[in-house]
């Protein structure tokens, strides 16, 4: 088995491909793992959540990481690592256009809302929404790939 450096298009058509992502915040020098549900467009990663742990710990540290991945088999696989920053999209004010933006972006997804908790209701009643809307600026994007033979 090899394993190499991915290029950045190489890495961004693994991100575009996928739709579940492990995303690990950090809070008091502890480490906090989920899995998200995320679209993704280039400059930056969405997402949604219930209130709770983790969009707690990245309001207090922005400074996220995510990792997707495209497993073909035991020794060939894809890994790739998205560090960024979290940004809250409230539905309403100066965030409401890309909260709608993340919001259609994801929805374009079959169960959308797994693992993030319970379907969220229409964009028109979003400001009454428990739902959190988030994107994700990417700071970096690094990759690896595993695969046999000699490429």
């Amino acid at each position: 088995m090899f394993v190499k450096e991915m290029s950045r298009h190489e890495c961004n058509s693994v991100v575009q491909a996928g739709h579940v992502a492990r995303l690990a915040c950090c809070k008091e020098g502890r480490p906090y793992i989920v899995p998200v549900t995320y679209a993704f467009t280039g400059q930056c990663l969405y997402g949604f959540s219930m209130p709770g742990q983790k969009i707690d710990w990245m309001r207090e540290n922005p400074h996220v990481c995510l990792e997707i991945e495209e497993i073909s088999g035991e020794r060939q696989w894809k890994s790739v690592l998205v560090f960024g920053r979290y940004q809250e999209l409230p539905p309403e004010g100066q965030w409401h256009k890309e909260c709608m933006h993340a919001w259609s972006l994801l929805q374009s997804r079959p169960n959308w809302w797994e693992p993030g908790g319970l379907k969220p209701g229409e964009p028109e009643i979003a400001a009454a929404s428990p739902h959190v809307f988030f994107c994700v600026v990417i700071d970096e994007i690094t990759g690896r790939a595993a695969f046999e033979g000699d490429e």
